[in-house]
């Protein structure tokens, strides 16, 4: 298997493990589960929230004409994203290349595809929110992570990682501890199937822990972290700034360079 099929393997894998977990969980403290919708939960929606999804009674806010103008959009952009990293690959500058590439798949999946299914399932009725929610409108860590970045990835951690672990360690611990388990789950994902780069993706998700927690210290709070410009710019600072530690140059030069190889190929 190549390395980076070998990534998607894994990355399906971890994600169809916590899709089943948040589901026996759901059917354990709920009631009745439509069956069709249970099919819809596991197999057509990438979200974890499958409380919401199952059992949601809350009324559903039906998508606009313009925000399904919007995800299309967005996936349309990611597409060309991608397009252009394929073309760009053999160039002077294939990690600029794959970099393209990454944030053109990031659009086109997360902030497009699953986007439009989620307007699919509200327009049915069925409690289904955007995974990603406007990230770049946060004004600190605590909120890009916690309620705009990869909702799907704060449900299941905020479940099953945090909730145990706050009254044994406190809230500042446990979610430190929410960081260090998303980096070793991104370590099986990014430095595995590169075979090297190991420990960047846990040093990154670390670093974003301490700075949620700094945030909400006093000197934090005092310097004006977590509200205004201060905070919108520390966060894209702390978030964005070591990305490379997330992605490392063997995993672009060893996954990612590898399958724009395999796209362009097929595009021929």
């Amino acid at each position: 298997m190549t390395n980076w099929g070998f990534m998607w393997a894994m990355a399906f894998a971890l994600y169809a493990g916590c899709k089943w977990l948040t589901y026996r969980d759901a059917r354990r403290r709920g009631g009745a589960i439509d069956r069709w919708r249970a099919l819809g939960y596991l197999f057509a929606w990438p979200g974890m929230d499958a409380r919401a999804f199952l059992f949601g009674s809350d009324p559903v806010q039906r998508p606009s004409a313009s925000e399904w103008l919007v995800a299309l959009l967005k996936t349309l952009l990611g597409a060309a994203l991608t397009g252009v990293a394929v073309r760009m690959k053999s160039s002077d500058h294939p990690f600029v290349a794959a970099w393209i590439g990454m944030i053109g798949v990031v659009f086109v999946l997360h902030f497009g595809v699953f986007h439009l299914m989620s307007l699919g399932w509200r327009r049915l009725g069925v409690n289904a929110m955007p995974i990603m929610r406007n990230p770049l409108r946060s004004v600190s860590l605590g909120e890009f992570w916690g309620r705009r970045w990869n909702t799907a990835f704060h449900e299941l951690a905020a479940r099953f990682t945090f909730a145990p672990l706050r009254p044994i360690v406190g809230p500042t611990r446990a979610t430190l501890l929410v960081f260090v388990v998303s980096g070793l789950i991104h370590e099986l994902v990014i430095s595995v199937p590169a075979h090297g780069g190991y420990g960047l993706p846990t040093g990154y998700f670390v670093l974003q822990g301490l700075g949620v927690a700094g945030e909400r210290t006093w000197p934090g709070r005092r310097i004006g972290l977590g509200r205004g410009w201060r905070g919108r710019l520390f966060t894209m600072l702390v978030a964005a700034g070591p990305a490379f530690w997330l992605f490392p140059p063997p995993f672009v030069r060893n996954v990612i360079l590898p399958m724009l190889s395999v796209m362009s190929a097929r595009t021929i």
